[in-house]
């Protein structure tokens, strides 16, 4: 399930650092709100066997603020979506934000004017094209050609060797935390943008910065399985806005 907000504000724009960090301590404040004992719950240890946050979002986007270099355009009407596979998450993200006419997204103030259900996307075909539109971060071995491990941190980038393997691995797990069918194949990548790096918020601090780049890529699998991952995202650090499915 997703949820459209359609929103205003008075700010000109966005510091880098706050495009998309924001994002999880929102969505955590609106399940306080409505729902503390989930929100405590997936805070404190996540959903199911792995301990994984099943939950994404977008950053805010502003079709009417003007491009400028080195600035995250703002200003006027703006858009966000935030999603997740667990019907419960969506539905007290929408019983909150009916009592909650601004949200504070880092020092800018987005006041609502609209929140919407998105309908679902239609996979019964049993196949799905996901098309990012923040970067997919994923992690790899951190091991050379020999074998040996080289590094703990090894961000892994979309057409790097271990990039398929892993990030198919990570939808079966995301299928398996759900209860869902496991058996979803990566078929094909095919545009890969620029590799980007944003700040982003986590459980223990601020969070850094995590790099990745947005794609575009075919999946097959089981119906539902498909529109579970497309209400979640791709790869790692979704519960930080990244890997968010546009289309």
């Amino acid at each position: 399930m997703r949820l459209r907000l359609s929103f205003h504000t008075g700010a000109a724009e966005l510091p880098w650092v706050d495009v998309l960090r924001p994002g999880r301590a929102l969505a955590y404040a609106l399940l306080e709100s409505a729902a503390p004992e989930l929100g405590a719950g997936l805070h404190a240890h996540g959903y199911g066997r792995f301990g994984m946050a099943p939950f994404g979002y977008s950053a805010p986007v502003f079709p009417a603020a003007r491009r400028r270099a080195g600035a995250y355009p703002a200003g006027g009407p703006g858009i966000l979506e935030l999603g997740s596979p667990l019907p419960e998450i969506v539905e007290a993200w929408a019983k909150a934000l009916t009592t909650m006419p601004v949200i504070a997204w880092g020092a800018a103030a987005f006041i609502i004017d609209a929140v919407d259900t998105v309908e679902p996307t239609d996979f019964t075909s049993g196949r799905a094209r996901f098309r990012t539109s923040t970067p997919v971060v994923m992690k790899s071995s951190g091991r050379d050609e020999s074998g040996t491990r080289t590094t703990r941190q090894a961000w892994c980038l979309p057409g790097e060797p271990e990039w398929d393997v892993y990030i198919e691995a990570n939808l079966r797990r995301k299928a398996e935390t759900l209860g869902l069918d496991t058996d979803v194949t990566l078929e094909r990548v095919g545009w890969v943008g620029a590799k980007r790096s944003f700040a982003v918020g986590s459980a223990t601090g601020p969070g850094g910065k995590k790099p990745g780049a947005c794609v575009e890529v075919d999946v097959v699998g089981a119906p539902e399985t498909l529109q579970a991952l497309h209400d979640w995202g791709l790869g790692q650090a979704n519960s930080a806005g990244m890997g968010w499915i546009c289309c």
